[in-house]
This record gives structure tokens, C-alpha cells and sequence, in this order.
């Protein structure tokens, strides 16, 4: 099946799992809400006894890892492509959220370490800005 949409995540390599899966968790939310459930596709399944599993996306989600200088290209690239995405920095760790807001205010870009970003748009455009990216493993 063909899609219009591609759905990618980079994860930072060297963020410990726990730390990026949270951080897929956080961008995943924000990305979802701001693309809204027709575009991602979103269907609910049942079970044989009648049990509903919901809002499960037709559209494969693919995992990538990089390093955080390359996931800053490709955000990079993202806004220059206008393709939607969000980010998780190493300030969005840590203390309270208003804590969270105040340190990466604080903080320069070039100082920030990305742990991840999730992109959605047009199949071909996503693929091209990723394509040196391998699989999460």
C-alpha cells in the first residue's frame, strides 16, 4: 500500500533507552495532536470477543538513530521543507517542567543536545532527508 504521509523518529545513539523512548513518548503526543487523527490515518481494532484497541496508525512508523548534530540537520532540513515535526532537547529533562522551560530558554542552540525528532509529511520528501539514517536496533 501507498501512502501520501511518511511518519519517521530519529533517536539520539547515545542517549540511554529509557531516556529516548521517553523522549519518543513526549514528541510522539505533540506531534499527534498537532497533526490530528484523520492524516495519521488512525483506525481502531477489535478483538474477536469485541475488545477495542484504538487509534493505531495505517502508516508505518519507522524508528532511525543518528547522532545529535545529525538530528539537528534534519530538523534543519524540516523546517526548511516545512514538513511538521517535534523535538526533545536534553533541557526537557530534569526537575519540574517549569524548570524544564526556564533552562532551555536559558540555553544556547548550539549547546542543546537533541535526543530526538519525529517528522510527518510527504512520503518522498521524508524519505529523501532521512535516507542516511539507519534503523533503530
Amino acid at each position: 500500500m501507498n501512502f501520501e504521509n511518511k511518519l519517521v523518529a530519529i533517536l539520539n545513539k547515545d542517549v540511554e533507552p529509557g531516556v529516548v523512548l521517553n523522549a519518543l513518548a513526549h514528541m510522539s503526543v505533540g506531534l499527534g495532536a498537532e497533526v490530528g487523527k484523520s492524516p495519521l490515518r488512525l483506525n481502531d481494532y477489535k478483538d474477536a470477543k469485541g475488545n477495542v484497541y484504538p487509534n493505531i496508525s495505517q502508516i508505518p512508523f519507522i524508528i532511525l538513530r543518528g547522532k545529535s548534530g545529525e538530528i539537528r540537520k534534519a530538523i534543519e532540513k524540516a523546517k526548511d521543507l516545512k514538513i511538521l515535526h517535534g523535538i526533545f532537547l536534553n533541557t526537557m529533562t530534569g526537575g519540574t517542567y517549569l524548570e524544564q522551560l526556564t533552562r532551555t530558554a536559558e540555553s544556547q542552540e548550539e549547546a542543546l543536545t537533541y535526543y530526538g525528532c519525529v517528522l510527518f509529511g510527504e512520503w518522498a520528501a521524508v524519505s529523501e532527508m532521512t535516507r542516511k539514517f539507519s534503523l533503530w536496533r
